[in-house]
């Protein structure tokens, strides 16, 4: 009897903490659903605590500044020698680049200058032989005129055909003389182109000569001048290489003590 009742006792207590289990499952489930149903509620819009600086802020800023200023305005004003040295730098450099430039353009003048000097002689040389050939042509025509003038002799005329067997002497002879004169006109015309050739000959020449001796004439110049500035320029190095003597200093008028 007493075993029995505690067996039952027991079955009870297990259907209680069965029973308690069962609603707290379903309890939880319902606070789920709930939280899953409710809105989510809207955010809180706060507004940022606004930074108040303290004074020591402010003058640690406005040093700030002015060292800034300072700085700005020692960077923007450069020193008056280095400026004055640079501008020194830069005339000498344009100095250097302006002489170099009036040497090459000596150097390409004296080039033009030999060129043209060298053409120059060419052709004086051979207008000269152009004149020896006229010369000799103008010296074999004179003698061929000779040598007509003597054969239109009468005598000349009369022996040159005496050999000849006719009848008509007279009209050999003619033909003779008309020959001779023909052949004295053509020398005569030959004479005149060749003295025509002559003076025009001697005229380039001339101005040949002329151009020849301008030429020579520059280019001495120009070599006089080379070695002029040579000379300058090895004076100039020559100045500034060498060391300049320091000022002795000037005595004190007032005693040491």
């Amino acid at each position: 009897m007493p075993k029995r009742s505690i067996r039952q006792i027991a079955i009870a207590v297990l259907a209680l903490f069965i029973i308690a289990g069962v609603s707290l499952v379903d309890s939880s489930a319902q606070r789920r659903r709930r939280r899953h149903r409710s809105r989510p509620s809207a955010p809180r819009i706060t507004n940022p605590a606004i930074y108040q600086p303290s004074p020591t802020d402010n003058a640690n800023s406005s040093d700030t500044v002015n060292n800034n200023e300072s700085t700005n305005a020692n960077t923007q004003s450069p020193d008056p020698e280095a400026m004055k040295q640079t501008i020194r730098s830069l005339s000498s450099q344009v100095d250097r680049l302006t002489e170099k430039i009036s040497q090459m353009d000596e150097a390409q003048r004296s080039l033009v200058d030999l060129e043209r000097l060298s053409r120059a002689e060419q052709r004086a040389s051979s207008l000269r032989s152009e004149l020896r050939d006229v010369q000799s042509k103008e010296s074999d025509l004179q003698a061929r005129a000779e040598e007509i003038d003597y054969a239109l002799k009468p005598e000349n005329i009369e022996r040159s055909v005496a050999g000849y067997g006719t009848t008509h002497p007279e009209e050999l002879r003619e033909q003779r003389r008309r020959q001779l004169e023909g052949e004295k006109e053509r020398v005569r015309k030959q004479l005149a182109q060749l003295a025509s050739s002559h003076t025009q000959l001697e005229q380039a020449i001339a101005a040949a000569d002329v151009e020849l001796e301008r030429l020579h004439k520059r280019l001495d110049a120009a070599d006089a001048a080379a070695i002029q500035n040579a000379k300058t320029n090895a004076q100039a190095t020559e100045n500034a290489a060498r060391p300049t003597p320091k000022p002795s200093p000037s005595p004190s008028p007032y005693p040491m003590p």
